[in-house]
């Protein structure tokens, strides 16, 4: 195969798991909080053998909690992977990995300073 080719493979195979993920968890995980989940970005491996996940729960604001769910999601990991790998259509079963994706996070503390900085720079009522 050549590199595009590997690229467009992985991208496919993100954006299905992207959609299989987030199906599965609606259909096997009975927390509510678990089922608010957000997939908010994915990559797959060069070798296809690593999916990895970036996850957030709509509804928690608290990066600590947001946390906690994904351990308590990654505890259900085996049970989904069952559910999502035959839908990837991929000769070997793919490890897949959970991390909280803290981008949203970084842009509302980037949003802040500016604020803040913008607040400084106002002239002052006398």
């Amino acid at each position: 195969m050549t590199t595009t080719q590997d690229g467009r493979r992985s991208r496919r195979v993100a954006e299905i798991a992207r959609a299989e993920f987030a199906r599965a968890v609606q259909r096997r995980i009975d927390d509510p909080k678990l089922r608010m989940v957000i997939v908010a970005n994915v990559s797959v491996s060069d070798d296809l053998s690593v999916v990895d996940l970036g996850v957030r729960f709509a509804g928690v604001e608290s990066a600590e909690d947001q946390k906690k769910l994904v351990a308590k999601l990654t505890r259900a990991l085996p049970r989904l992977t069952r559910e999502i790998t035959p839908r990837l259509e991929l000769r070997r079963v793919p490890t897949l990995r959970l991390h909280y994706d803290a981008g949203e996070d970084r842009t509302r503390r980037v949003e802040e300073l500016l604020r803040e900085i913008e607040s400084e720079n106002e002239p002052k009522a006398k």
